[in-house]
């Protein structure tokens, strides 16, 4: 998607912003950013003698990357799931500790206090090793939730988008968008359903187990 440069600048404060100029050019602007030649010879280019209240951070203008992804292509689909993966599935799996001493405060409050106590008697029943139980139905699981919904979102905001029309899909752009956004998350959440439903089972089995001694 092309990008204006105003809306450029727009996304910058004013004082991190500043276009790059070629050495020795002596072209001048309404900007209190002197177009000089660039600072330690990288095109980035220092205040002038007017913009003393200016902090004294610059920063080279943002510029488009060289390989584009096309809206929509195989490609763009992929970049979705690998940011639905990274988003979802790496978050999840990272908080795993705190999940694991919420889960042992509901099973056996008396034991398990607070979340301070609960990672103590975490850590010295079970050791290190013990934080990071369930690590990886945790990754595949919401790592499967979080792919299919950025990737299925943004097919289904396209297919639904196309079965309305040009005109209706720009009219009821935000219901449509909800649609997809519905569908996605179905998916989704079958995705998550399957490992979390595994782990589900066996943890109720083993707290069976514990329970009955």
């Amino acid at each position: 998607m092309a990008v204006s440069e105003s809306s450029r600048n727009a996304l910058l404060p004013s004082f991190l912003y500043a276009v790059p100029v070629a050495a020795g050019s002596t072209t001048t602007t309404s900007s209190p950013f002197s177009a000089a030649a660039g600072l330690g010879g990288r095109g980035i280019v220092a205040p002038s003698a007017g913009a003393s209240t200016r902090p004294a951070v610059w920063a080279q203008s943002p510029s488009e990357p060289a390989r584009k992804i096309e809206m929509y292509s195989p490609a763009f689909y992929a970049a979705c799931t690998a940011g639905g993966i990274a988003s979802c599935g790496l978050t999840h799996m990272t908080v795993t500790p705190l999940d694991l001493v919420k889960c042992n405060m509901q099973i056996n409050p008396a034991k398990y206090k607070s979340i301070s106590s609960g990672f103590g008697v975490l850590l010295k029943e079970q050791g290190a090793r013990g934080f990071f139980r369930g690590w990886v139905p945790t990754l595949i699981g919401y790592s499967g939730q979080g792919a299919c919904k950025f990737g299925f979102y943004e097919f289904f905001k396209k297919y639904y988008s196309d079965i309305a029309g040009p005109e209706n899909a720009a009219k009821y752009k935000t219901l449509i968008y909800l649609a997809g956004s519905a569908s996605a998350e179905v998916i989704a959440d079958v995705a998550l359903w399957k490992p979390s439903r595994s782990v589900c089972r066996r943890s109720l089995v083993y707290l069976m187990g514990f329970l009955s001694l």
